[in-house]
């Protein structure tokens, strides 16, 4: 794999002209991400014609003030690399928000942004924004995951991530009594993640006391030979798109019930994480790749949620399927500042932000999850030995035999 060479260029017209002339807009590129300026213009109304783009699997639209929401809607259509076929219209969500505290807050360079949106393999893009009031500085991120550093791993196996060495005043949580075996997980290293990206150490909050549930939103049109390419283009996205220190989400899953090591530091710590604006302290999450606004997560997806969350809360003698009291971190539109609030242990991210996340159907499957993380740390009771009705009586169990 070769690397992309760092370069300036302006973007240029589509090559065969049947949807017209592209607007010039300043094109940057480096490792893996490519960015256009959408030309300024219209206070409320932004658009990028259609133009070929360097190759991308993953897109996403961010903007320079990290406080800013985008009071609108963004809509992108791409080209596929290999048909040139253009896709249909679709959306992208605008609730991504920077966390409240921590090192990620703390960046030069960190960027509002929508959630990114998986393609596939695509080398053409074209962009419609409106909104009340639009934030400057709009640019699109093109990410191509495979177009990054020569020694990443691109591997979906699952490797089990072990905990690493103590971090100096970390404590590893004492397990609870009932606490579930720790599920397989495909290490960063497995999946190809950059760690020279990586610029600060972790930063370690107290106990995990609740495990916030996610979906990326996007696409659920992807291979599951895809997903570790998906969780490298989130990745990518969260680092040198929005300027976080790493991705934000502890735990990935794909459809196919894959769990993927999320942001660094030990699994089993700790970790401060930027998923939930105003409720990363003291918090896990697992994020799942698709959007479950439309499509009902299986059986798979289920049960690996489950499993991370009740592992993660076990860790801390926690029920998973009980309740607790979190304090807001920030003004988040949903709760103030130091509000007290009372939510399920494991809880969606709309219980703590106001956001259509995880989706209204992996919304409504909590419950049952809560249920099967509940019931994954007890013993199983053995199945009753069966025996013959019709067998002669010297064969019933203490008979002597004769």
């Amino acid at each position: 794999m070769t690397r992309l060479l760092l370069r300036t260029a302006v973007a240029t017209a589509l090559a065969l002209g049947a949807l017209g002339p592209a607007r010039p807009a300043l094109a940057v590129s480096s490792d893996g991400v490519h960015t256009v300026r959408v030309p300024d213009g219209d206070p409320h109304e932004r658009s990028l014609a259609p133009r070929t783009t360097e190759p991308f699997s993953l897109l996403g639209i961010t903007w320079d003030d990290p406080d800013e929401a985008m009071d609108g809607t963004a809509y992108v259509r791409t080209r596929a690399r290999d048909s040139g076929a253009w896709s249909a219209w679709r959306p992208l969500e605008t609730d991504v928000r920077m966390p409240e505290t921590g090192p990620d807050r703390a960046r030069a360079g960190v960027r509002g942004g929508t959630q990114p949106l998986w393609t596939g393999p695509s080398d053409g893009v074209q962009v419609r924004v409106s909104g009340e009031r639009l934030p400057a500085g709009l640019r699109v991120e093109l990410v191509d995951p495979d177009g990054g550093p020569d020694d990443a791993v691109h591997v979906v196996e699952p490797d089990v991530a072990g905990p690493g060495a103590p971090e100096p005043g970390v404590v590893p949580p004492a397990a609870g009594p009932l606490a579930p075996d720790r599920p397989a997980v495909t290490a960063r290293s497995a999946w190809g993640a950059d760690e020279s990206l990586v610029k600060d150490p972790p930063t370690y909050t107290g106990d995990t006391k609740a495990m916030f549930v996610h979906h990326t939103a996007g696409t659920n049109d992807y291979a599951c030979s895809e997903s570790a390419s998906i969780v490298r283009g989130v990745f990518l996205y969260h680092v040198k798109s929005n300027g976080w220190n790493d991705i934000g989400y502890h735990f990935l899953v794909d459809k196919c019930g894959t769990v993927f090591e999320g942001r660094a530091g030990g699994i089993d710590k700790p970790v401060l994480g930027a998923h939930a604006y105003g409720f990363n302290t003291d918090t896990s999450s697992v994020s799942v790749l698709g959007d479950y606004s439309a499509t009902t997560a299986n059986a798979a997806v289920r049960e690996s949620v489950a499993k991370v969350a009740a592992w993660k809360l076990g860790l801390y003698g926690i029920d998973p399927t009980g309740t607790v009291v979190l304090t807001a971190g920030a003004n988040n539109g949903k709760y103030k500042l130091g509000e007290k609030v009372t939510m399920h242990r494991i809880s969606g991210h709309r219980d703590g932000y106001p956001t259509e996340c995880p989706g209204q159907h992996l919304y409504d499957d909590l419950p049952q999850i809560r249920t099967l993380a509940g019931n994954a740390g007890k013993p199983t009771e053995p199945a009753p030995e069966e025996t013959d009705p019709f067998a002669p009586d010297w064969f019933a169990p203490g008979a002597s035999g004769r």
